[in-house]
């Protein structure tokens, strides 16, 4: 890959940002990744985010903030 990966093994980033809590699978309730997305502007900052978003309607989300920037 032309870019380093990141890891977050104690969930710190995923809590700030929001992204971990309670999932239930099968009736059996754990803590995990809530799937979202986030745009992040050049400084660092949220402009914008969509928590338990459809991976299918993430473009459409981003592509609209972007135009509306």
């Amino acid at each position: 890959l032309g870019f380093p990966l990141l890891s977050d093994e104690d969930h710190a980033v995923a809590d700030a940002y929001g992204a971990w809590g309670e999932k239930s699978m099968y009736g059996k309730k754990y803590m995990g990744i809530v799937r979202s997305a986030f745009l992040v502007d050049e400084k660092g900052n949220i402009a914008g985010a969509w928590p338990k978003v459809s991976p299918k309607d993430t473009p459409a989300h981003l592509l609209k903030a972007l135009r509306d920037a």
